[in-house]
């Protein structure tokens, strides 16, 4: 009893925002209950206004778009910048560094190996591994404004925008305006989508855009509705190339599922909507080419597809078989790699272990993108697939989903391009939920009214989280926060060393069994011309030479698994000896 009142009290506390949610959904549900017509006048009134600015679609749109980025500017002092911690976020910031220093990639150092680190390419040349697009916008924020993060605040207001003008595709446009208003407080504010480095936004944005496109083409065959599609699947195929394939597989299924149904002119259709896509596409293609010959050597191989070929065992997909070892320099890499992540991928070569996993990932989903508040509108799905409204989006979703269904690791912003999916079953059943009635009474109305009222509720608890005595360390990318624990201390680090005379060389030393996600040694793009180096401790042969490389800079010894982080001189500490 004691071990599981222990239990129940981590996960409260690991969770607090989703209890104080699930809390708040509960209220919700006694005052439907009790008082369903609470309040109907001032209620009525709200949403005829509401709804008369929700049909100027445009404004609308716009009105989304400067939300996020004005409502975020105004929670600075809250929440300020981020600062990276996880791998991904270091690699986005490399190529971001890279691009904004006018290059494709960089030259291979002569002492890479110094310089090995998680999901970067040494060699042929040293660049992320990642696909550009989330990095091409922090290229844009740190270039116009000056800091990377900018960039992600601006791709976050689009996805944001772009989520709105797609769900006006498929929804009334009171309703396509909530959803977008929620995902402005959900995502837009306050997740990890905005606040760190990871790239969320970019593929939401690129799926929006997908599928917003999708019910205008088949209403009217425009040309800007191709060109929109087209940029939407550029922009997946260039942040989630897995899950934007199967997105865009979708919504092509779609368009050949209707045009065998519907027999549109083919010459309006070939001239408006499959010369445009097609050329743009082609234009993409060697687009990508070409930065892949830049970064690989060869146009075929994705810098992605080559760190995991050098460094990586486990495969990408449930269902296959573990690669060979590969030589690892450093045994952190290889303690990451085979210690923590085959080790992993092993447990899902079983079905009971692929079923495990996949029941994570829709936990994981739900987390995100729904939580407590957004749950009950899903009571209503079997109502909601039997609607022809959306029946088109429902046969997209089906095919999109195995994006997220076959491969073996997963993250909630591996599902972004299926954001706008997500939103629409939410708004439909909510839509649905308005018609419920228990005993003869409408609470399912005032139930839909006040669930959204509870998302804008939670915005003053998150900004006062401290005083309220909620741990914002606690949580891992859920929805309204985001922490990176461990890594702190090198942010505090670097800037200090920054603030010193002269470059600065930082020697890192790990212990046993140091902990795999805590890492130190990324770099900026030009290594040499940083004024902080991160490298790895080897031998004393590899050490010298790292020494006499970087002779004119002070060098110092950075003990990471020391409690604090200990940072000394490291000649001092070499002659000591």
């Amino acid at each position: 009893m004691g071990t599981l009142q222990t239990v129940s009290n981590e996960l409260i506390s690991h969770y607090q925002f989703m209890v104080i949610e699930g809390l708040l959904v509960l209220a919700a549900v006694l005052v439907s209950l009790a008082a369903p017509r609470l309040g109907d006048r001032w209620w009525r009134r709200i949403e005829s206004r509401f709804n008369s600015f929700a049909r100027r679609r445009l404004l609308s749109v716009i009105f989304v778009f400067a939300l996020v980025l004005v409502g975020r500017l105004a929670i600075l002092p809250a929440v300020p910048i981020p600062l990276p911690g996880a791998h991904d976020e270091f690699s986005y910031l490399l190529a971001a560094d890279t691009f904004a220093s006018g290059r494709l990639t960089n030259p291979t150092h002569p002492l890479w190996v110094h310089f090995e680190s998680f999901h970067i390419l040494q060699q042929p040349t040293y660049m992320s591994m990642y696909p550009i697009a989330s990095s091409l916008m922090m290229t844009l924020g740190k270039l116009v404004f000056g800091h990377p993060w900018w960039g992600v605040w601006l791709s976050a207001g689009l996805f944001c925008a772009a989520l709105c003008w797609m769900l006006q595709g498929w929804l009334p446009p009171q309703w396509a305006l909530l959803g977008g208003l929620i995902a402005v407080i959900r995502i837009g504010l306050f997740s990890y989508w905005m606040n760190s480095y990871m790239g969320g936004a970019m593929a939401g944005l690129g799926g929006a855009l997908v599928l917003g496109a999708l019910p205008r083409i088949m209403r009217r065959q425009r040309v800007r509705d191709a060109v929109v599609m087209a940029v939407g699947i550029i922009f997946l195929a260039n942040t989630r190339p897995n899950e934007g394939f199967f997105t865009a597989a979708g919504a092509m299924l779609v368009l050949l599922v209707w045009l065998i149904r519907v027999r549109p002119s083919w010459r309006r259709l070939a001239t408006n909507i499959i010369l445009p896509l097609g050329l743009m596409l082609g234009l993409m293609c060697v687009a990508m080419g070409y930065y892949f010959a830049r970064v690989t050597g060869s146009p075929l191989h994705m810098p992605y597809q080559v760190q995991r070929n050098t460094y990586a065992t486990a495969p990408v997909f449930l269902g296959s078989t573990p690669g060979p070892e590969p030589h690892y320099n450093h045994a952190v890499m290889r303690d990451f790699y085979i210690n923590w992540e085959q080790a992993l991928f092993e447990k899902t070569m079983s079905v009971k272990g692929a079923l495990v996993r996949t029941v994570g990932k829709f936990v994981t989903l739900w987390m995100f993108y729904f939580g407590p508040v957004l749950t009950l509108p899903l009571l209503m799905l079997h109502r909601v697939l039997r609607d022809k409204r959306l029946r088109w989006l429902w046969l997209a979703g089906a095919v999109a989903a195995l994006g997220f269904l076959l491969p073996a690791w997963f993250n909630s912003h591996y599902a972004a391009p299926m954001t706008g999916i997500f939103y629409a079953a939410t708004l439909q059943g909510l839509r649905h939920l308005r018609w419920c009635r228990c005993g003869g009474r409408s609470s399912g109305l005032m139930l839909a009214r006040t669930l959204p009222l509870i998302v804008l509720l939670m915005v003053p608890v998150r900004l006062f989280a401290s005083p309220l005595g909620i741990d914002l360390k606690t949580e891992w990318r859920q929805t309204w926060v985001y922490s990176t624990p461990g890594l702190s201390r090198r942010a505090e680090m670097l800037k200090s060393l920054s603030e010193l005379p002269g470059k600065q060389l930082v020697i890192v030393r790990y212990k046993p069994g140091h902990d795999v996600h805590t890492e130190w040694v990324y770099n900026e793009a030009n290594i040499d011309a940083s004024k902080v180096v991160w490298a790895r401790e080897m031998d004393p042969v590899h050490n010298q030479e790292l020494i006499d490389y970087f002779k004119d800079r002070t060098i110092w010894l950075l003990e990471a698994d020391e409690t604090p982080p200990r940072l000394s001189p490291y000649q001092a500490i070499t002659k000591s000896k």
